[in-house]
Protein backbone atom coordinates (compact mmCIF):
# COMPACT_ATOMS: atom_id res chain seq x y z
CA UNK A 1 0.00 0.00 0.00
CA UNK A 2 2.87 2.28 -0.11
CA UNK A 3 2.71 2.85 -3.65
CA UNK A 4 -1.23 4.34 -2.87
CA UNK A 5 0.29 6.65 0.09
CA UNK A 6 2.31 7.74 -2.01
CA UNK A 7 0.19 9.01 -4.38
CA UNK A 8 -1.95 9.95 -1.89
CA UNK A 9 0.87 12.16 -0.28
CA UNK A 10 1.15 13.80 -3.77
CA UNK A 11 -2.86 13.79 -4.87
CA UNK A 12 -4.41 17.31 -5.66
CA UNK A 13 -7.32 19.28 -7.21
CA UNK A 14 -6.09 22.18 -9.38
CA UNK A 15 -2.54 22.45 -7.36
CA UNK A 16 -4.35 21.95 -4.43
CA UNK A 17 -3.51 19.36 -2.61
CA UNK A 18 -6.24 16.84 -1.13
CA UNK A 19 -6.80 15.71 2.19
CA UNK A 20 -6.85 12.07 1.99
CA UNK A 21 -7.09 8.43 3.87
CA UNK A 22 -7.42 5.22 2.91
CA UNK A 23 -8.22 1.88 4.53
CA UNK A 24 -8.33 -1.79 3.56
CA UNK A 25 -11.01 -3.80 4.88
CA UNK A 26 -11.17 -7.55 5.21
CA UNK A 27 -7.86 -7.53 3.17
CA UNK A 28 -9.68 -7.02 -0.20
CA UNK A 29 -11.65 -3.73 -0.05
CA UNK A 30 -9.23 -0.89 -0.96
CA UNK A 31 -11.39 2.52 0.68
CA UNK A 32 -10.29 5.80 -0.17
CA UNK A 33 -11.85 9.23 1.44
CA UNK A 34 -11.09 12.84 0.71
CA UNK A 35 -12.21 15.62 2.82
CA UNK A 36 -14.37 17.77 0.62
CA UNK A 37 -14.50 20.48 3.01
CA UNK A 38 -10.96 21.36 2.71
CA UNK A 39 -11.07 20.61 -0.82
CA UNK A 40 -13.08 19.05 -3.12
CA UNK A 41 -11.28 16.73 -5.37
CA UNK A 42 -11.67 17.68 -9.75
CA UNK A 43 -12.72 15.34 -12.19
CA UNK A 44 -9.18 15.30 -13.47
CA UNK A 45 -7.77 14.63 -9.92
CA UNK A 46 -10.35 11.52 -10.31
CA UNK A 47 -9.21 10.55 -13.11
CA UNK A 48 -5.81 10.31 -12.19
CA UNK A 49 -6.41 8.43 -8.81
CA UNK A 50 -8.50 6.03 -11.28
CA UNK A 51 -5.97 5.69 -13.27
CA UNK A 52 -2.99 5.31 -10.73
CA UNK A 53 -5.14 2.41 -9.26
CA UNK A 54 -5.56 0.83 -12.73
CA UNK A 55 -2.05 0.45 -13.37
CA UNK A 56 -1.27 -0.83 -9.67
CA UNK A 57 -3.56 -3.27 -10.35
CA UNK A 58 -1.88 -4.20 -13.71
CA UNK A 59 1.34 -4.27 -11.93
CA UNK A 60 0.04 -6.48 -9.47
CA UNK A 61 -2.54 -9.15 -11.52
CA UNK A 62 -5.68 -7.55 -9.32
CA UNK A 63 -8.28 -4.95 -10.46
CA UNK A 64 -9.18 -1.94 -8.02
CA UNK A 65 -11.95 -0.92 -9.56
CA UNK A 66 -14.98 -3.18 -10.56
CA UNK A 67 -18.24 -2.85 -9.58
CA UNK A 68 -19.37 -6.21 -11.77
CA UNK A 69 -18.66 -8.91 -9.67
CA UNK A 70 -20.72 -9.45 -6.39
CA UNK A 71 -18.93 -9.53 -2.99
CA UNK A 72 -20.81 -11.57 -0.14
CA UNK A 73 -19.89 -13.66 3.08
CA UNK A 74 -20.22 -16.81 3.72
CA UNK A 75 -19.49 -18.26 6.52
CA UNK A 76 -16.02 -17.11 7.64
CA UNK A 77 -15.02 -16.04 4.48
CA UNK A 78 -15.69 -13.37 1.56
CA UNK A 79 -16.66 -14.79 -1.56
CA UNK A 80 -16.97 -12.96 -4.97
CA UNK A 81 -19.13 -14.56 -7.94
CA UNK A 82 -20.49 -13.27 -11.14
CA UNK A 83 -24.51 -11.69 -11.02
CA UNK A 84 -25.37 -14.30 -13.03
CA UNK A 85 -23.90 -16.67 -10.22
CA UNK A 86 -25.61 -15.00 -7.29
CA UNK A 87 -29.06 -14.94 -9.03
CA UNK A 88 -28.45 -18.54 -9.48
CA UNK A 89 -27.41 -18.87 -6.08
CA UNK A 90 -30.43 -16.60 -4.89
CA UNK A 91 -32.85 -18.69 -6.82
CA UNK A 92 -31.66 -22.26 -5.69
CA UNK A 93 -31.86 -20.25 -1.79
CA UNK A 94 -28.35 -20.76 -1.05
CA UNK A 95 -28.18 -16.73 -0.63
CA UNK A 96 -31.28 -14.86 0.42
CA UNK A 97 -32.31 -11.19 1.54
CA UNK A 98 -30.24 -11.73 5.13
CA UNK A 99 -27.09 -12.80 3.34
CA UNK A 100 -24.27 -10.48 4.42
CA UNK A 101 -23.06 -8.52 1.08
CA UNK A 102 -20.84 -5.91 0.46
CA UNK A 103 -21.72 -2.73 -1.19
CA UNK A 104 -19.30 -1.27 -3.70
CA UNK A 105 -21.28 1.34 -4.75
CA UNK A 106 -20.18 3.47 -1.18
CA UNK A 107 -19.70 7.22 -1.99
CA UNK A 108 -18.97 8.74 1.47
CA UNK A 109 -17.04 7.85 4.21
CA UNK A 110 -20.02 7.93 6.73
CA UNK A 111 -21.57 5.28 4.65
CA UNK A 112 -18.39 3.24 5.66
CA UNK A 113 -18.20 4.20 9.13
CA UNK A 114 -21.95 3.31 9.72
CA UNK A 115 -21.49 0.20 8.39
CA UNK A 116 -22.99 0.26 4.90
CA UNK A 117 -19.86 -1.49 3.46
CA UNK A 118 -21.18 -4.77 4.65
CA UNK A 119 -25.08 -5.51 5.30
CA UNK A 120 -27.74 -7.36 4.40
CA UNK A 121 -28.77 -7.88 1.01
CA UNK A 122 -32.55 -6.46 1.51
CA UNK A 123 -30.76 -3.10 2.29
CA UNK A 124 -28.87 -2.34 -0.70
CA UNK A 125 -29.36 -2.42 -4.34
CA UNK A 126 -29.09 -6.45 -4.22
CA UNK A 127 -32.05 -6.48 -2.59
CA UNK A 128 -33.92 -4.92 -5.62
CA UNK A 129 -31.76 -6.78 -8.23
CA UNK A 130 -31.85 -10.83 -6.74
CA UNK A 131 -34.63 -11.04 -4.52
CA UNK A 132 -37.95 -9.53 -6.04
CA UNK A 133 -40.85 -11.63 -6.55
Amino acid sequence: MAVVDGFLDQWAAHGVALRSARVVREGRFLLIGVDVDAEAPSGCSIDALVGRLRELGEELGVTFIDHAPVWFREEASVRTVTRSEFRALATAGVVSPTSQIFDTTLTTVGQARNGSLERPAAESWHGKAFFTS
